[in-house]
């Protein structure tokens, strides 16, 4: 139950997301200060911020529907989020980088794969003796 009300609130989050970049990319240069310089860039924005995102979060929808995908999509997430966090906080702290869009994705990577991590420590079978 837990899992499903998780991937519920995470589909609500990547797949509007997902579809507000694949349709209006340009708001990253706004919002993350990440922009394209080319329709070779664009089409890199659309698909990765766009597409990867609202697959992401259609493949949360899925678990929420499908109990038999649920574990599956958390340990999906676990790994997204996993090199999300990792990467963001590391080179934020090195760099000294904490915008607001910075700081944000990383408390909401960061808080998400521990949530993530417990849950399916939790999940794990038990080894029998």
């Amino acid at each position: 139950m837990i899992a499903r009300v998780f991937l519920g609130l995470m589909a609500l989050i990547f797949i509007p997301y997902g579809l507000y970049c694949l349709v209006v990319p340009g708001m990253l240069a706004g919002a993350a200060g990440v922009s394209a310089s080319t329709g070779t860039g664009t089409i890199e924005l659309q698909a990765m911020y766009g597409g990867l995102q609202t697959s992401v979060g259609v493949m949360c929808l899925l678990g929420v529907f499908r109990a038999s995908v649920a574990d599956a999509a958390m340990l999906a997430l676990l790994f997204i989020f996993a090199g999300l966090a990792i990467v963001r906080v590391s080179l934020g702290l090195s760099q000294g980088e904490f915008t607001g869009y910075n700081t944000f994705a990383m408390i909401f990577e960061s808080a998400s794969l521990l949530f993530l991590g417990w849950y399916l420590l939790l999940r794990r079978p038990q080894a029998t003796a």
